[in-house]
């Protein structure tokens, strides 16, 4: 009887169960409601944060301290503020969500710890970020947006460089993955393509999530691959290896500079709109700021930032399913374990719901479905029969 494709691929996702389907399909829409949410949480903490006049009075507090030292501290201010003001909804949108969905086990104590060690990044970084972009506004004039844009590329790349030695070790423990046949498997992989031994790691990522993860992070001689602990408990050899290669794809075919791209377009094109828009929500706000380059502003201007961003995710999304649809085809070619590979993705479907509406999969997976690319799978594997999988390489 022939291999039937649709068939495998229905029975790999009915395999979940009804009540699995179910839990999943409301944890992800929950998920889709939470970036309303969150943009109404942001209005709401722009409302009060103009209405408390923080900005202005730290602006003030600061008048004969030079300009760039009151502008960082004008805007680290901010951030501290904002970050208590926003700090109930993060706990439920981050930590008890995820606990309502059995997604976590993380102590609240360490979840609260964690997310001061984040505030506090994200103070000094918006800090300096911002103090980059205010300084750029005056020195380049009304093209100002197009300077900021190629500004986010450089802070990103930094960014990139910099996290897995400096900023991911204070949220995780990065360790070489243990001797055994684990670890050979993954390290021939990586021979195969000429990634050094020690740029792949696993991390005890069931500290914050219990979903099955790797990831790639970082460029050039900082970037590594870097596998959850949830992943490597609940896989067998050949899921590890079709994990492993999925992973491989996206460091081989450069999908972290294809990012770094995309964002500082992004960045560009945000920048270009805040301009246009900044004064007319100043006004909405109350804000006595009334031009961008005014740092007292600057509740206003992170409001019309995270505002387009919401209308940006479709754009991001899609991006982002081409390079995972890109690796998905690299490891099956570099493997060639299609039903590994689709017992892997199965796992994922716990907190991503495997069959969305095409318009829902459209709008907000960053992930093309686990049900589509189980499909792909299944239909790599009637094209391809068991067997030595064919070479690698970067154009799949």
């Amino acid at each position: 009887m022939a291999f039937n494709p649709e068939a495998a691929t229905k029975a790999y996702i009915d395999g979940l169960g009804a009540e699995a389907l179910a839990k999943s399909a409301a944890y992800t829409m929950d998920g889709h409601w939470m970036i309303l949410w969150g943009l109404l949480v942001s209005a709401l903490a722009t409302v009060i944060l103009v209405k408390l006049g923080v900005t202005d009075r730290i602006w003030a507090k600061l008048e004969k301290r030079g300009w760039a030292l009151r502008t960082f501290a004008t805007a680290a201010g901010l951030f501290i503020v904002s970050a208590i003001i926003t700090l109930p909804w993060n706990i439920w949108a981050e930590w008890g969500h995820e606990r309502m969905y059995d997604r976590t086990q993380q102590p609240l104590s360490d979840f609260l710890m964690q997310d001061a060690i984040g505030m506090t990044i994200a103070t000094i970084g918006g800090g300096l970020f911002f103090l980059g972009i205010y300084a750029l506004i005056r020195r380049t004039g009304k093209r100002w947006w197009l300077w900021s844009g190629g500004f986010s590329a450089v802070v990103v790349s930094v960014m990139l460089l910099l996290s897995p030695t400096l900023i991911e070790p204070l949220f995780n423990d990065y360790k070489p993955i243990p001797a055994g046949p684990v670890r050979d498997a993954v390290l021939e992989m990586a021979k195969q393509v000429d990634i050094p031994e020690d740029r792949i790691f696993i991390y005890d990522g069931s500290r914050q999530s219990n979903n099955f993860t790797a990831n790639v992070s970082g460029v050039g001689s900082a970037a590594r691959i870097a596998i959850s602990d949830v992943a490597l408990k609940q896989a067998s050899l050949d899921e590890v290896r079709a994990v492993t290669g999925h992973e491989i794809g996206h460091y081989v075919l450069g999908h972290v500079w294809r990012s770094v791209l995309v964002m500082s377009v992004l960045a560009m094109l945000f920048f270009f709109l805040a301009d246009r828009l900044f004064a007319r929500f100043a006004r909405a706000f109350g804000s006595k700021a009334t031009e961008i380059g005014d740092p007292r502003g600057l509740p206003v201007f992170l409001f019309v930032l995270s505002f387009l961003g919401v209308f940006a995710v479709p754009v991001a999304n899609s991006l982002t399913r081409i390079s995972e649809s890109e690796a998905d085809a690299y490891s099956l070619q570099m493997v060639n374990l299609p039903d590994a590979l689709s017992g892997a993705l199965v796992k994922t479907a716990e907190y991503r719901y495997p069959r969305p509406h095409p318009v829902q999969e459209a709008l907000f997976y960053s992930h093309p479905s686990v049900e589509r690319r189980v499909a792909r799978a299944m239909e790599w594997k009637a094209k391809n029969p068991p067997g030595p999988p064919p070479a690698a390489s970067a154009n799949p």
